[in-house]
């Protein structure tokens, strides 16, 4: 019995929400509770270009005063700052700090271990053919998360 469409939808969307559950979890286990999905897409989106509230809201495909949240929440926390743009000092540029950056290798660090868990779970095998199928359907350029369509960039992080 094959199934139908929409439930391989809510199988990959389920995979999906099984990693990120997992890896916010794991997150607040190492002292960051506070964090989200979505403050992830917009760490990216800001380490990737995304300088103020209107540009991020563009970028995550929110209002400008949901960015504005979010770049509050991101500030209060550590992991954003604002600074005067060197050419012109009424504007504040945002940029991740480094707290910000170890939060983002933290999490990429989170999910190797929850893909080292499905391998053995599934078998290796199987999982580098999961994820080739994947990486046919979807496409060889990766998806960026905080911007629907978009083509993926580097974090743009110093070095």
């Amino acid at each position: 019995m094959s199934r139908s469409g929409a439930d391989l939808a809510l199988l990959l969307l389920g995979g999906f929400r099984s990693m990120v559950d997992a890896a916010t979890a794991e997150l607040a286990r190492r002292g960051h509770e506070d964090v989200r999905p979505v403050h992830d897409f917009a760490l990216r989106a800001i380490a990737a270009g995304a300088d103020n509230a209107s540009e991020l809201g563009r970028r995550l495909s929110v209002s400008k005063q949901a960015a504005a949240k979010t770049i509050a929440v991101l500030q209060e926390r550590g992991y954003v700052a604002r600074d005067a743009d060197p050419l012109d000092a009424r504007r504040k540029r945002l940029h991740v700090t480094a707290l910000g950056f170890e939060l983002l290798r933290q999490g990429e660090a989170i999910f190797d271990e929850l893909r080292d868990q499905w391998e053995q779970q599934i078998g290796s095998a199987e999982l580098a053919g999961l994820e080739a199928h994947l990486a046919v359907l979807v496409g060889a350029r990766p998806v960026r998360l905080d911007a629907p369509g978009w083509i993926a960039q580097d974090l743009g992080e110093p070095a």
